[in-house]
């Protein structure tokens, strides 16, 4: 795997990120977070803090992967858990999955393998490569990640972050850059936290002076 793609695949996602890359909407999340049906893998317990609902890449995936079964294939929800479950706990070969729905019933087939729970062949058998979604989630964060180039080094306010200055073309708030930097981060360190930021993003940042 490249590096660019490594870096697409550790990457933290918003409950807006994920909704808008996914095609779920932020309340769908939200209920299914809050039914425990799907949590973000990295969202912190009190949900009352801000950015408390973090995606990671995989989780991205799994959704994408839930609401075509859910929408296309007519999965129930009672058996779309069971599914969750699988496709969470996929190993290091989640990728080279395939799933097979029949008849609403979901089978996982490691490709590589070639375990799976039962044979499911014949007509109208829907195949779903994890390898293909995820390639094509992979896609979509390329082209959500582009900026305008006007936008580099600029500072901003979003008025839906509570009037929070952030890194123009971007949801990142400055005084998170700022911690950063408070705890011994250098600018290049704080580049690798945050991909999509540039080196004058960074300096812009640290130099803002928010009671300007």
């Amino acid at each position: 795997m490249s590096k660019k793609a490594e870096t697409v695949v550790i990457a933290a996602f918003t409950e807006e990120d994920a909704a808008r890359l996914t095609g779920l909407s932020v309340r769908q999340l939200r209920h299914w977070d809050r039914t425990k049906f799907f949590a973000p893998s990295l969202g912190n317990e009190n949900r009352k803090l801000a950015y408390s609902r973090l995606y990671s890449f995989k989780d991205l995936v799994a959704l994408r992967v839930l609401d075509e079964l859910r929408n296309e294939s007519r999965v129930s929800m009672q058996h779309l858990r069971e599914v969750k479950d699988k496709l969470l706990a996929l190993g290091e070969h989640w990728s080279s999955t395939t799933l097979y729905v029949l008849k609403k019933r979901v089978v996982f087939v490691n490709n590589e393998t070639r375990q799976h729970e039962e044979v499911v062949s014949g007509q109208g058998v829907l195949q779903i490569p994890l390898q293909v979604v995820a390639g094509d989630m992979q896609e979509r964060v390329r082209l959500w990640r582009q900026r305008d180039s006007s936008a580099a080094g600029r500072i901003e306010k979003r008025h839906g972050f509570g009037n929070t200055s952030v890194v123009a073309g971007t949801r990142i708030p400055v005084g998170n850059i700022k911690a950063f930097a408070e705890s011994g981060y250098s600018i290049e360190q704080i580049m690798r936290e945050y991909p999509t930021l540039t080196r004058s993003d960074v300096e812009a940042a640290l130099a803002f002076d928010s009671a300007a």
